[in-house]
C-alpha cells in the first residue's frame, strides 16, 4: 500500500531529494526526459507510469477539471500553491500520502496541500 509520485517541472529539487531521503518512490519529469512537454502530456505520462502527479502549477487544476467534466479518467493529482505551502510541508505531507495511500484513493481526484 504505497504510491509512486511523478514530479512536474516546477517542483523544487529539494522536495524530490527530501522525499527520496524518506524512501518515497519519486520520478521527475526531467529524469524521465520529458522536460518541456505540455502539461496535458505530463499528466498523460503520469497515467502511463501509474504515478500520481505532484505539481505547484495551477494550470493542472484546469486540466483536471476539464478531464472530470469530460468523464475522462486520470490517475490523480496533488497540488500545492507555491506561495502558501513550504518545501518542508510538501515533503512531510507527500511522504505521508505516498506511504499510506494506494492508487484507488487518487483515481480522478485532486488533493490539495497542506493536508
Amino acid at each position: 500500500m504505497a504510491i509512486a509520485l511523478y514530479m512536474d517541472e516546477n517542483v523544487p529539487r529539494q522536495i524530490l531529494l527530501g522525499l527520496r531521503l524518506r524512501g518515497v518512490d519519486v520520478l521527475s519529469v526531467q529524469e524521465d526526459g520529458r522536460s518541456g512537454d505540455p502539461d496535458p502530456s505530463v499528466l498523460a505520462r503520469a497515467n502511463e507510469l501509474q504515478r500520481v502527479l505532484f505539481t505547484r502549477d495551477d494550470d493542472f487544476l484546469a486540466i483536471a477539471s476539464q478531464l472530470l467534466q469530460q468523464e475522462i479518467s486520470f490517475i490523480g493529482l496533488i497540488y500545492a500553491a507555491q506561495q502558501l505551502v513550504s518545501i518542508g510541508d510538501c515533503v512531510r505531507d507527500l511522504e505521508l500520502i505516498a506511504k499510506v495511500s494506494d492508487l484507488t484513493d487518487f483515481s480522478n481526484h485532486v488533493q490539495f496541500l497542506p493536508l
